[in-house]
């Protein structure tokens, strides 16, 4: 079973082709990655299966649903597209239980599980604009899973991340695959890739193809 299905997508902005026919299904339960050179069109491809940005033309189908059509953003899907934005005056627990207020959907326990299960401390009061890049990184991978989402979109994860970081986020990535989740990775570096991803997916100047 497919968790994304993506028809002939093509999008141009300011007479510019961005994407140009992207053809690729994603089946679920396993993690996809994207590689190509920034300016490749990684991160509009991801921005327009999220539903944030509206392709020129093509369809994106997430777990059945047309995005644009059924429905304006997929709902059971957790993102991290470029660098994440919280309320810097805020503490990394209460941005997170503002954005879990807007649902519903969870309480404050599944926050700190959330933020537990990538190594940060829900009870640390230091504001998040005293945080590290790899600390924001980290909140941003919490936001994305702390709804329990079946879907991950997430866009260069590692940034910011020391060794030991990007050997936990690995890790935290490889226990969602095997809960069942499906995630779409993308990332430069290829030992990423190499260790975590079941298909390969080559971007270069809005074009994709499957690496076999």
């Amino acid at each position: 079973m497919d968790a994304i299905q993506i028809k002939d997508l093509n999008l141009t902005l300011q007479k510019t082709e961005i994407l140009k026919g992207v053809t690729v299904h994603f089946e679920a339960g396993k993690i996809h990655g994207i590689v190509g050179r920034n300016g490749s069109g990684k991160t509009m491809l991801m921005k327009c299966i999220c539903g944030f940005v509206r392709p020129t033309s093509g369809e994106i189908y997430v777990e059945g649903k047309r995005v644009g059509k059924d429905c304006d953003f997929p709902r059971d899907m957790g993102f991290i597209i470029e660098t994440p934005g919280f309320i810097p005056y805020y503490s990394g627990y209460r941005n997170l239980k503002l954005l879990a207020d807007i649902r519903g959907k969870i309480d404050g326990k599944q926050v700190r599980a959330a933020m537990a299960q990538v190594g940060l401390d829900p009870d640390l009061k230091r504001h998040v604009r005293k945080y590290s890049l790899g600390m924001r990184q980290r909140l941003g991978l919490a936001q994305a899973i702390m709804e329990d989402p079946s879907l991950l979109i997430l866009d260069e994860p590692m940034n910011g991340l020391d060794r030991e970081g990007v050997v936990d986020m690995r890790g935290y990535l490889l226990d969602m695959k095997k809960k069942g989740k499906t995630i779409l990775v993308a990332s430069h570096s290829a030992e990423d890739i190499e260790v975590l991803c079941d298909t390969v997916n080559e971007m270069e100047k809005g074009v994709l193809r499957r690496r076999e």
